[in-house]
Protein backbone atom coordinates (compact mmCIF):
# COMPACT_ATOMS: atom_id res chain seq x y z
CA UNK A 1 0.00 0.00 0.00
CA UNK A 2 0.93 3.23 -0.27
CA UNK A 3 0.67 6.12 1.44
CA UNK A 4 -1.89 8.56 0.67
CA UNK A 5 -0.74 12.64 0.06
CA UNK A 6 -0.54 14.86 2.58
CA UNK A 7 -2.98 17.11 2.69
CA UNK A 8 -2.69 21.17 3.56
CA UNK A 9 -5.59 21.96 5.60
CA UNK A 10 -4.53 25.43 6.40
CA UNK A 11 -3.43 28.21 3.85
CA UNK A 12 0.06 29.68 5.92
CA UNK A 13 1.31 33.31 4.56
CA UNK A 14 4.86 32.99 3.40
CA UNK A 15 7.08 34.92 6.12
CA UNK A 16 8.60 37.97 4.63
CA UNK A 17 12.48 38.24 4.33
CA UNK A 18 12.85 42.00 4.66
CA UNK A 19 12.63 44.07 7.26
CA UNK A 20 9.71 46.53 6.47
CA UNK A 21 7.55 43.64 6.71
CA UNK A 22 8.12 44.45 10.64
CA UNK A 23 7.26 47.62 11.04
CA UNK A 24 3.95 48.47 13.10
CA UNK A 25 1.05 50.72 11.50
CA UNK A 26 0.40 54.06 12.68
CA UNK A 27 -1.43 53.72 15.69
CA UNK A 28 -5.72 55.17 14.68
CA UNK A 29 -7.50 57.76 16.74
CA UNK A 30 -8.47 56.01 20.17
CA UNK A 31 -12.05 55.73 20.49
CA UNK A 32 -13.68 57.09 23.84
CA UNK A 33 -10.15 59.10 24.62
CA UNK A 34 -10.88 61.78 27.04
CA UNK A 35 -10.94 65.17 25.27
CA UNK A 36 -9.09 68.34 27.04
CA UNK A 37 -8.32 66.12 30.50
CA UNK A 38 -4.08 66.28 32.04
CA UNK A 39 -2.16 63.42 29.87
CA UNK A 40 -1.59 60.76 32.26
CA UNK A 41 -5.04 61.79 34.40
CA UNK A 42 -7.77 59.39 35.20
CA UNK A 43 -11.17 61.09 33.56
CA UNK A 44 -13.52 58.99 35.07
CA UNK A 45 -12.55 59.77 38.91
CA UNK A 46 -15.99 60.30 40.73
CA UNK A 47 -16.71 63.69 42.72
CA UNK A 48 -17.19 61.66 46.28
CA UNK A 49 -16.28 58.12 46.45
CA UNK A 50 -18.70 55.83 47.98
CA UNK A 51 -18.09 55.66 51.67
CA UNK A 52 -19.34 52.61 53.65
CA UNK A 53 -21.51 53.00 56.62
CA UNK A 54 -19.14 50.10 58.73
CA UNK A 55 -21.15 46.71 57.81
CA UNK A 56 -19.72 44.23 55.57
CA UNK A 57 -21.28 40.75 55.36
CA UNK A 58 -19.90 38.38 58.28
CA UNK A 59 -22.34 34.78 57.55
CA UNK A 60 -23.87 33.92 54.05
CA UNK A 61 -27.03 31.44 53.48
CA UNK A 62 -27.23 29.28 50.29
CA UNK A 63 -30.17 27.52 49.21
CA UNK A 64 -30.88 26.11 46.03
CA UNK A 65 -34.60 24.64 45.13
CA UNK A 66 -34.68 23.62 41.60
CA UNK A 67 -38.44 22.49 40.30
CA UNK A 68 -38.50 18.67 41.12
CA UNK A 69 -34.79 18.41 42.56
CA UNK A 70 -34.13 18.13 46.56
CA UNK A 71 -33.34 21.14 47.83
CA UNK A 72 -30.26 22.05 49.01
CA UNK A 73 -28.66 24.67 51.85
CA UNK A 74 -24.95 26.05 52.72
CA UNK A 75 -24.87 28.45 56.42
CA UNK A 76 -21.21 29.67 56.21
CA UNK A 77 -19.71 32.34 58.60
CA UNK A 78 -16.67 33.96 58.61
CA UNK A 79 -16.38 32.87 62.34
CA UNK A 80 -16.21 29.32 60.95
CA UNK A 81 -19.04 28.07 61.09
CA UNK A 82 -19.90 25.94 57.73
CA UNK A 83 -23.01 23.84 57.54
CA UNK A 84 -24.80 22.15 54.86
CA UNK A 85 -28.08 20.29 54.18
CA UNK A 86 -30.23 18.09 51.67
CA UNK A 87 -33.90 17.93 51.49
CA UNK A 88 -36.93 19.45 52.85
CA UNK A 89 -36.71 19.37 56.53
CA UNK A 90 -33.47 19.40 57.18
CA UNK A 91 -32.73 22.81 54.86
CA UNK A 92 -35.64 23.89 56.61
CA UNK A 93 -34.14 23.28 59.60
CA UNK A 94 -30.64 25.25 58.26
CA UNK A 95 -32.72 28.23 57.92
CA UNK A 96 -33.74 28.51 61.22
CA UNK A 97 -30.11 27.41 62.59
CA UNK A 98 -28.57 30.15 60.69
CA UNK A 99 -31.13 32.74 61.50
CA UNK A 100 -30.46 31.84 65.28
CA UNK A 101 -26.41 31.88 64.64
CA UNK A 102 -27.05 35.95 64.13
CA UNK A 103 -27.28 36.29 67.48
CA UNK A 104 -24.66 34.19 69.02
CA UNK A 105 -21.72 34.72 66.19
CA UNK A 106 -18.53 36.09 67.91
CA UNK A 107 -18.00 38.80 65.08
CA UNK A 108 -21.52 39.97 65.47
CA UNK A 109 -22.05 40.44 69.09
CA UNK A 110 -19.66 42.78 70.48
CA UNK A 111 -17.86 42.93 73.56
CA UNK A 112 -20.64 46.07 75.21
CA UNK A 113 -23.57 44.10 73.77
CA UNK A 114 -22.38 41.08 76.16
CA UNK A 115 -21.58 42.89 79.08
CA UNK A 116 -25.18 44.92 78.55
CA UNK A 117 -27.11 41.49 78.22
Amino acid sequence: MSTPPHLQLKSLPSTPSDLRAAAHAAPGPAVGEPKGGAEGVISALRSQPQQGDGRYPVAWLRIAAPRGAVPTATSKCLCGRDRSAVGKARVLALIDDHTAHRDECPLRTTQEGRAAA
